[in-house]
């Protein structure tokens, strides 16, 4: 029984078409086409080695890299006739390569599967995603550290369970916001170095016949070596689990730090204000200016969560080695990838422009007691147990909320009430700044410790 030609390229073995649905509901080829730079990276170096160990001679070889050089110019140019009937990336380069330059593009396939081919591209290109990602959060923390060096000595309240609870400096607040960044930047780096390891060689699952030069290919395609074991090289995406793991947690960073600038910027607070080009309007009341792009960020979380729950649901029950279910692996990484760097540039571009309201905040600093701590280090320092001091402040605290005034307000003959041991020099510590620069420890919110801080984090990310 002879049966007409399939423009399949692995056919051969069937004796009836595709369904058409099928065809279309398998093919990946819509979304994993923008891997065609580094399967194109892929293969040059694949077929570098196939040439180095003999099985192409120079002529074929010069002949596959003009071929695919050709193909990658069609793709930059949007020339590029993508088919779903290819089904994937790959097979669309290969049946375009094999147009371009007859038999020797059929050569290339030699001693690799489209199995540790995709587990291949996918390192190659989320490793130059990463980089960027990296990239954008030095940018976020440049300009994060040119804000808090402008407002080192900008007195703000610091918060717990959202009550004023000490005076600290806006400066301050913003390395916190930074450190939370380089932490998501070591998380980055990581990812990559487990990462870096090269699946190309290891075939189907099995390995190759064939005495391919993997070590060779590694270092053409910048990995650290390649992969030990040809099963779980081809098989597992936990690389791309934990890359979507640890951007759900710098999104996570970045939505705790839209929600301070939502409230921030509100009329209640008015620490801040967002500049224009990140904020809309109202189609029905005039006055408003909504804070979109932090509104926008800190929901979009939500879908980056979700990417990493769909990874981890996707590998689960997977047997070894690969199964057509790691098909689903590349939407949820592209969108968390764009969702990532759309929101870190977001900040990058709109933190550096917040104009801040430094009087609003003095004057919150001084509402609900923010240097009643203070006072409790003062009698500590008295001599007094810490507990005992607590419990003096405490019933001052309640005096002056009775008197409707803060402890600074409260005469000395007043708060000597509560303690003899109480002296003039207790509005010291009593007031905002005096508060602020006491804590001049390291790490502490003192504008010379913010200084400090910020020097020592402009020589962390250069």
């Amino acid at each position: 029984m002879t049966k007409q030609s399939d423009s399949r390229m692995w056919g051969g073995r069937f004796q009836e078409q595709t369904d058409a649905f099928v065809e279309a509901f398998t093919a990946s080829v819509n979304f994993d086409q923008r891997l065609a730079l580094v399967d194109v990276q892929g293969s040059i170096a694949h077929a570098s080695m196939l040439n180095r160990i003999g099985i192409l001679t120079s002529e074929e070889f010069d002949s596959i890299i003009q071929g695919l050089s050709k193909v990658l110019q069609e793709i930059e140019k949007g020339d590029f006739k993508w088919s779903v009937q290819l089904e994937d990336v790959h097979m669309n380069i290969e049946a375009r390569l094999t147009q371009l330059i007859g038999d020797a593009g059929k050569k290339l396939h030699t001693g690799r599967s489209r199995n540790d081919q995709i587990a291949t591209d996918i390192r190659l290109y989320l490793r130059d995603e990463i980089q960027a990602c990296q990239q954008l959060i030095r940018q976020f923390q440049q300009g994060l550290l040119d804000l808090a060096e402008t407002h080192a000595d900008t007195i703000m309240p610091g918060f717990t369970h959202l009550q004023v609870a000490q005076p600290i400096t806006f400066g301050h607040h913003l390395l916190a916001w930074f450190e939370m960044l380089e932490r998501d930047h070591g998380r980055l780096a990581d990812c990559v170095k487990r990462m870096n390891i090269m699946p190309l060689g290891s075939a189907a699952l099995a390995g190759t016949s064939y005495p391919l030069d993997r070590n060779y290919t590694a270092e053409l395609l910048e990995f650290d070596a390649p992969s030990r074991n040809s099963l779980d090289a081809v098989s597992d995406r936990d690389f791309a689990i934990e890359f979507c793991a640890d951007a759900a947690i710098c999104m996570t960073h970045l939505s705790r730090m839209a929600e301070e600038m939502i409230v921030w910027s509100s009329a209640q607070f008015n620490f801040i204000t967002l500049s224009d080009r990140y904020c809309t309007g109202s189609s029905i009341m005039p006055q408003k200016k909504n804070p979109d792009v932090p509104e926008l960020v800190r929901g979009k979380v939500g879908r980056v969560n979700g990417h990493l729950i769909s990874l981890l649901t996707l590998m689960k029950s997977q047997p070894l080695a690969y199964n057509k279910d790691n098909q689903e692996d590349k939407e949820p990484l592209f969108d968390t990838l764009d969702t990532l760097q759309g929101s870190l540039r977001a900040f990058a571009d709109m933190v550096p422009n917040i104009q801040v309201n430094k009087e609003a905040m003095y004057q919150a600093a001084k509402q609900g007691f923010a240097t009643a701590t203070d006072l409790a280090d003062y009698l500590v320092n008295k001599g007094l147990p810490f507990r005992d001091a607590h419990e003096v402040v405490g019933n001052a605290v309640a005096f002056a909320i009775e008197q409707n005034k803060d402890l600074s307000e409260c005469s000395l003959q007043e708060l000597q009430y509560f303690h003899t041991t109480i002296e003039q020099d207790v509005f010291e510590v009593l007031t905002l700044e005096g508060s602020v620069n006491a804590r001049n420890i390291l790490g502490g919110t003192a504008p010379e410790q913010v200084r400090l801080q910020i020097k020592q984090c402009r020589k962390l990310i250069e």
